[in-house]
């Protein structure tokens, strides 16, 4: 069994050791993402819909209305990818596709991202390509695409009925990124007004500076952070967290370690017990690295954290603030 995390800690728990206020929190969390999703979610989805919508009939045109779904098309326009693989029936996951092709999951991975591998020779390129491009068009959902039946060319109103379907799969298997990103935006601006109210100027620095050497009264959004990460033999390699929020207060601490925030909110309770282990790796790998043996870990959560997870964090050592109560970072000594 994997020994808790201990914390040398030089700033004093804020919910961490108050239990008995942990279920009115809860509630309190979950009633604010709730109102928060009514009122913005719907909004946020039809704006990535439409922006959807665009790059469907972009791809569209460039398949020649699925006429074309050839290896050169994939090859030179490799990002239309996400968008065949909701216009077959049924619509195919990426892991559904590689198995179904026969295809090099690295392939499918690179084109999800925009681009074909480099490092791949040319004549397995090819390969999968064509295999790829073979199983799209075998499996082409036909009833949304009538002008293919018919051997004819699409109308301007069949293509932008197509592309609002496409667009529609699309938007559906990534409605907890989209909700989630939103989210993780709106938390971000609500803790950058908070530290410029109290005179703190934003300031972001490379990755190829130390964070203690950020100036007093300054904080930097979604910066890198060294840590060390360490494999099942012992062998050690540096590695670049990404930490959300990273404060350096206006009467720096001796060991000039900044504050370091990870904003979290979550829709349902299921997911953040499946990963509730994240935050807790994350901060060991950043105590391991050279003079952030004293940092202070943070997580500021907005959603569905129930008492389960919430003492498993504890346990751990790792204290948190509810942006229901975003006063409470008055208490971390900014």
């Amino acid at each position: 069994m994997r020994t808790p995390l201990k914390l040398d800690r030089r700033l004093p728990l804020i919910n961490a050791d108050k239990p008995h206020l942990w279920k009115s929190d809860v509630s309190a969390s979950v009633d604010l993402y709730n109102r928060w999703f009514m009122r913005f979610a719907p909004k946020t989805y039809r704006q990535e819909r439409i922006e959807v919508i665009k790059h469907v009939e972009a791809g569209l045109l460039r398949t020649s209305e699925l006429e074309q779904i050839t290896p050169d098309v994939l090859k030179q326009h490799p990002g239309i990818l996400p968008m065949l693989r909701m216009a077959t029936c049924p619509p195919l996951a990426r892991d559904r596709l590689v198995g179904l092709a026969y295809a090099d999951k690295n392939v499918v991975l690179c084109m999800e991202a925009g681009a074909c591998p480099i490092q791949m020779n040319r004549a397995d390129l090819e390969r999968n390509l064509r295999r790829i491009a073979a199983t799209i068009t075998k499996l082409l959902d036909r009833d949304i695409f009538p002008w293919l039946v018919e051997g004819r060319k699409a109308t301007g109103e069949e293509r932008a009925r197509a592309a609002t379907i496409i667009a529609d799969r699309l938007c559906g298997s990534r409605s907890d990124p989209i909700i989630r990103n939103a989210q993780e935006a709106r938390q971000l601006k609500l803790i950058s007004r908070y530290l410029m109210a109290k005179g703190y100027i934003q300031k972001n620095y490379s990755a190829s500076k130390s964070i203690m050497e950020m100036p007093p009264g300054t904080f930097g959004l979604r910066m890198g952070v060294g840590g060390i990460q360490e494999d099942r033999t012992g062998k050690q390699r540096k590695v670049n967290i990404p930490i959300d929020v990273v404060i350096q207060p206006h009467n720096p601490r001796g060991h000039r370690v900044p504050i370091l925030i990870e904003c979290k909110s979550a829709g349902d309770f299921t997911n953040v017990n499946k990963r509730r282990k994240e935050e807790a790796a994350k901060i060991q790998q950043i105590h391991k690295a050279a003079g952030m043996a004293e940092a202070e870990f943070v997580l500021f959560l907005c959603g569905y954290f129930d008492g389960g997870y919430l003492g498993y964090e504890a346990m751990e050592g790792i204290d948190w603030i509810w942006e229901h109560r975003v006063e409470d970072m008055n208490q971390l000594g900014l």
